[in-house]
């Protein structure tokens, strides 16, 4: 049984909602999990939406001063069929400024592990995470561009499933990089997934990037381990995956180490077509109209815009900048066009493996780090840690990371990654991990 068909199965106390309500506000002034929460809910299995994807009568500002005010007269696609199926927004979720990170310290206030609030929580989908870990019955409705769900449901021990591309749609969505982006789904199962992905996906009229396809199932009984991923892995994330590799080899999957040439260059080649779609994306918010408004129209044309959008964080101005930079008629052909040729022959050679079986390896190169050790990372470090999760994000694939493994009392994942449509594929497989390894939680918020 689903804890969704659970929570139904049960009678709720009168006061089910404000006591739910009460105890996760007391939690997330620690642990910073909501920008927004629903103070009014009183029906429906509880879900969240990340902060950039809209619901009506609810403040959405993708974390940023910039959207600081700005409530949407309309639901998300994804809000909506949620709504319409029996569901209740809790909420809004914290992240990264529009969805810039990988830790979740690009926010005000830094999102924290549920497991420990000195540790981070992932980016960029950091609030959804870390509302998935607090609360008994739950699901999130997040978004990745690089990695955003994989990298926190690792760090935060949930589960955290990012569609194949153009399987949910985008509308309702501040967009990061709109060739990149996917709306997913975090639970505490696969089950729990499931069910949420097939009340979300589906062909929907206002998004023409968004497919009616069918998601392709089945037990798939061979991974796939790609060699040169694996050495950017330090030693005690690797000694943990060789031994999950072990344990699903006892259970009658075999274990194939591949090579895969060019896999090496999918993190240059994402982050220069993602900084270059988000410098379009965010050059609409311009202090004029959309949230924060300066209002101080005496000032000439670039004194008003630089003072406007000075209420950018820093990574949003850096990547601003960049994306600025390498779409630029001058240097296009040497970054950006390069960049998507990258991405084209990465999907092409992926897919040939992927009809071999499903690519297996740790959601995360590192152990969870402490916000105090992350704060003093460069760009150019922060960014290789993603460097296990942007190739499925970079061709729009479908994957699922799930806890495997505890470490010191923090948990590690990995990631299952299926070619396009293989969705159920990836989700039928953590499934199965389920069968046999019980996941760990601190909170059981709202428990009947």
């Amino acid at each position: 049984m689903s804890s969704i068909q659970e929570f139904y199965s049960r009678e709720l106390p009168t006061d089910y909602y404000e006591g739910l309500l009460a105890d996760l506000s007391k939690l997330n002034e620690e642990l910073h999990a909501f920008n927004a929460l629903n103070m009014s809910l009183r029906s429906g299995y509880p879900f969240s939406a990340k902060d950039n994807i809209c619901a009506m009568g609810l403040e959405c500002t993708a974390s940023s001063k910039v959207l600081k005010g700005y409530v949407p007269p309309f639901n998300a696609t994804a809000v909506e069929r949620m709504l319409g199926n029996g569901f209740g927004l809790l909420g809004k979720t914290n992240m990264d400024e529009f969805g810039f990170g990988t830790f979740g310290i690009n926010s005000d206030p830094i999102a924290r592990n549920p497991f420990n609030s000195d540790y981070v929580a992932g980016g960029s989908s950091s609030g959804a995470a870390i509302a998935t870990a607090l609360l008994k019955y739950h699901v999130a409705i997040a978004e990745s561009t690089g990695g955003s769900i994989s990298a926190p449901a690792a760090f935060c021990g949930v589960v955290g499933f990012t569609p194949t591309y153009g399987m949910i749609s985008r509308y309702g969505l501040i967009d990061y990089a709109n060739s990149l982006d996917k709306i997913g789904v975090m639970a505490r199962t696969a089950t729990d997934i499931r069910q949420a992905f097939d009340t979300v996906r589906g062909r929907d009229r206002y998004d023409t990037t968004c497919t009616d396809a069918q998601p392709r199932g089945g037990a798939a009984k061979r991974v796939l381990v790609i060699d040169q991923l694996m050495k950017h892995v330090d030693d005690r994330v690797r000694s943990a995956f060789d031994r999950l590799l072990g344990k699903l080899e006892n259970l009658g999957y075999a274990v194939e180490h591949v090579s895969l040439e060019g896999i090496d260059v999918a993190v240059q080649a994402y982050y220069v077509i993602s900084m270059a779609e988000c410098s379009t994306n965010l050059a609409k918010f311009t202090g004029f109209k959309y949230g924060y408004q300066l209002r101080e129209f005496s000032k000439g044309y670039n004194e008003f815009f630089t003072e406007a959008r000075d209420a950018f964080g820093q990574e949003a101005k850096r990547r601003i900048i960049l994306g600025t930079f390498v779409r630029s008629a001058s240097v296009r052909s040497r970054y950006y066009s390069r960049a998507l040729r990258i991405r084209a022959m990465l999907t092409h050679r992926l897919s040939e493996l992927m009809a071999r079986g499903l690519i297996l390896s740790p959601t995360m190169p590192i152990v969870t780090p402490k916000i105090s050790d992350v704060e003093s990372l460069g760009p150019v470090q922060a960014y290789a840690m993603d460097i296990l999760t942007v190739p499925a994000n970079l061709c729009g694939f479908p994957h699922a990371s799930f806890p495997y493994d505890y470490a010191d009392g923090m948990p590690l994942g990995a990631q299952i990654v299926g070619t396009h449509f293989d969705d159920y594929s990836v989700i039928d497989f953590v499934s199965a991990w389920e069968n046999i390894f019980d996941y760990r939680f601190k909170y059981n918020v709202g428990a009947l």
